[in-house]
């Protein structure tokens, strides 16, 4: 079963930065800088776990994964946003 998180960072280095950045876009939707909205099944927010670890500096650098539960309209209803609005998530559906 997929899970909904916000996953957010503070990287004290450019170069670290960067590397999460792409671990996590490949992850997740990028909200605003240090922010994204992932659905991921377990053993994908494992793997997103490992990679994450592997490039931080775990004495310097933090990143907060928050667990939203499995429903996802709901997990993206309960963001409050003030100021422009949140990039539209996908809906699954490919119109050609």
């Amino acid at each position: 079963m997929r899970r909904c998180y916000i996953v957010f960072y503070d990287i004290s280095n450019q170069k670290r930065w960067r590397k999460v950045f792409k671990i996590m876009n490949g992850h997740g939707e990028w909200w605003q800088y240090s922010v994204f909205f992932c659905v991921l099944k377990e053993i994908d927010r494992v793997r997103m776990q490992g990679q994450l670890e592997e490039v931080m500096n775990l004495k310097e650098d933090q990143c907060v994964i928050v667990d939203l539960g499995h429903n996802e309209e709901e997990a993206r209803e309960a963001a409050t946003v003030l100021g422009s609005s949140l990039p539209q998530g996908e809906t699954g559906v490919l119109v050609i």
